[in-house]
């Protein structure tokens, strides 16, 4: 017999199959399983009895792991005593179950001494916990080099603790050789380095690397890596496997999954069946899963509802519950309370409930109240806010103050700001910064910036080159692409413009069309411009309408119009009334024009 062999493994390290769980009444396999464990115990027991030391360390292993440390421990003294290292690392364990930690340690070291990796590591967990790390490094490291996983595991656990570099390589020694969470914490130290290398290959090397640790631990039933796995996948468009592993992670009994899983079927159209996870995930603490069953009731109308979900969102910590209770006080008016909920959302730190109350506060009057919660929210990251803050100090003629703030937000994608920040430039005479700007404002959607930025672009515009016959040769330029941007978002000096544009180009109904939805929403230069086209076109009767609509708005050119054509018609004191209506309101020009018509006309009726 070899003194202190290598002929058992370590209770711990998987010899010995732990038991599953059984029914009540064994199937016929399991009572064949029972019987056959009893056979080998017996024969183990008379081979022990004999004085066979490996069987003896066997059997004190059995009853070890079946509980019965009374029974165990007498033959693993006598196999330790013969010299066998597995039964000396088992004593180790029945002493640590009984409670004599040191004395454990003691048979452990003569174990790991001897060459046993399992002891090493227990004896390495052992200095470990009372808090000797370079002893429990060194153990450690003895059983990690012997092959051993959870020693592995354990070393890479203690340099991770320390910042030490070579955490990495001992978990992936342990997830390589199947350790679920050493994959996962793999994964997850990977994810951050993607994450400090997002550009280059590297980093979607790196990307790739982070999926594999994560499915691999969720394969084995890990269902924190289930969770990053199956974001990673909805990330990617991948939403049915996304979904799969969402459900196996939410099963698992992970809040999160839960809660992710209902966004996507949210997403997908179902929202009975995303309030099921939502619920399940809100039932377990999840905050973002209780506001979201508290929007999806504020939805339908259920406000008492959505206003306790969204206080169980609160007292799951999540300062979401706050804001959103104060974004409903707000729309049911009840400013007192809507004001409250914000104060508290916006005192732990909620940038956007801090800029809400800010304009609460601005609203109820309140401005020296409001600006430190604009800057409060701005300083915190908040776009909106640092937009509001631009619109405060230009109210109050600060310029260069409330250019400073619209740049913040501009730079942060914000479309209004950026418009602001280029009408600033363009007032600077800084046309090129201007346009930078108003591209930016006109593609994120705004229609003033697109107008803008044609008006820019037209005015640097050289003349249409002339065909070698004298006919012009019409070309779209970039500018008029703008124009009809500005004008399909219902710009209407835009509108105009394009309408102006197309009649140049000889198309009058491109151009009439244009000229009404500029006039139908109020356009006095669209209306005008629409009665000279249908008078033009023989229209005169249907012209004054327009004309009409544009004098009543203001326009002095569409006044004086009328004054001709009522005084063409013979309806003189109606042309004069129209000639002294196109005097007040000019321009010079007109002015001028209307009163030598106003004054023939006085002349005519008093004649």
């Amino acid at each position: 017999m070899d003194v202190m062999g290598d002929k058992a493994t370590l209770f711990e390290t998987g010899r010995f199959v732990q038991p599953s769980s059984r029914e009540d009444t064994d199937t016929p396999d399991e009572t064949g399983e029972i019987a056959d464990e009893a056979a080998e115990e017996l024969r183990q027991r008379l081979a022990a009895e004999a004085g066979d030391v490996e069987a003896m360390s066997v059997l004190g292993a059995m009853l070890l792991r079946r509980g019965d440390l009374d029974g165990a421990e007498p033959h693993l003294r006598a196999a330790t005593a013969a010299g066998d290292r597995a039964a000396a690392n088992n004593l180790g364990v029945l002493l640590h179950q009984r409670g004599y930690a040191d004395e454990a340690a003691g048979w452990w070291r003569i174990a790991a001494v001897a060459g046993s990796a399992a002891a090493a590591h227990a004896l390495g967990r052992h200095h470990r916990e009372r808090g000797d790390e370079p002893a429990a490094e060194y153990w450690l490291r003895q059983a990690a080099e012997q092959g051993h996983t959870l020693g592995a595991y354990a070393l890479a656990d203690l340099l991770e603790h320390r910042g030490d570099a070579g955490a990495e390589k001992w978990m992936r020694v342990a997830a390589e050789r199947g350790h679920r969470e050493a994959a996962y914490r793999l994964a997850r130290a990977l994810d951050r380095k993607a994450a400090r290398e997002a550009d280059g290959d590297s980093g979607v090397q790196v990307l790739d690397e982070v999926e594999q640790w994560y499915r691999q631990a969720a394969a084995r039933g890990h269902r924190r890596a289930a969770l990053h796995l199956g974001t990673i996948l909805e990330k990617r468009g991948e939403l049915k496997e996304a979904g799969r592993w969402y459900l196996t992670s939410a099963k698992d009994g992970e809040p999160r999954a839960a809660c992710a899983l209902g966004f996507l079927l949210r997403d997908a159209g179902d929202t009975e069946n995303a309030a099921v996870w939502w619920l399940r995930a809100a039932q377990d603490g999840d905050g973002n899963a209780a506001n979201a069953l508290g929007a999806l009731h504020a939805e339908r109308g259920e406000t008492q509802t959505a206003e306790r979900w969204y206080r169980a969102a609160m007292d799951a910590g999540d300062v979401n519950g706050a804001y959103n209770l104060g974004l409903l006080c707000a729309e049911q008016g009840r400013t007192a309370p809507a004001e409250q909920w914000y104060r508290r959302a916006a005192y732990a730190g909620h940038r956007e409930a801090a800029n809400a109350l800010a304009i609460l506060l601005l609203r109820a009057g309140d401005e020296k109240g409001a600006e430190p919660w604009f800057s409060k929210a701005a300083e915190a990251g908040s776009v909106d806010a640092a937009f509001n803050l631009g619109i405060l100090h230009a109210g109050r003629g600060e310029e260069r103050a409330a250019l400073r703030w619209y740049e913040r937000a501009a730079a942060a994608g914000h479309t209004e700001a950026a418009l602001q920040v280029g009408m600033a430039r363009l007032r600077d005479g800084d046309e090129q910064e201007a346009e930078r700007h108003l591209r930016c404002a006109a593609g994120g959607g705004s229609a003033e910036a697109a107008y803008r930025l044609a008006t820019v672009l037209d005015a640097r515009r050289p003349p249409e080159p002339a065909h070698e016959l004298g006919e012009p040769v019409h070309r779209r330029s970039e500018c008029e692409e703008w124009y009809e941007r500005a004008a399909s978002q219902g710009h209407r000096r835009a509108q105009v413009r394009v309408g102006m544009l197309a009649a140049a180009r000889g198309d009058v109904a491109e151009a009439a069309r244009w000229y009404r939805e500029a006039a139908e929403a109020g356009s006095r230069n669209g209306a005008f411009n629409l009665g000279l086209l249908l008078a033009r076109e023989g229209s005169e009767p249907e012209a004054a309408v327009w004309w009409t609509r544009a004098a009543d708005a203001g326009h002095g050119r569409a006044a004086l119009r009328l004054a001709l054509v009522y005084a063409r018609r013979g309806e003189l004191a109606e042309g004069q009334r129209w000639a002294d209506r196109a005097v007040a309101l000019g321009p010079a020009s007109v002015a001028e024009r209307a009163a030598r018509l106003r004054d023939a006309l006085r002349q005519e009726l008093s004649a």
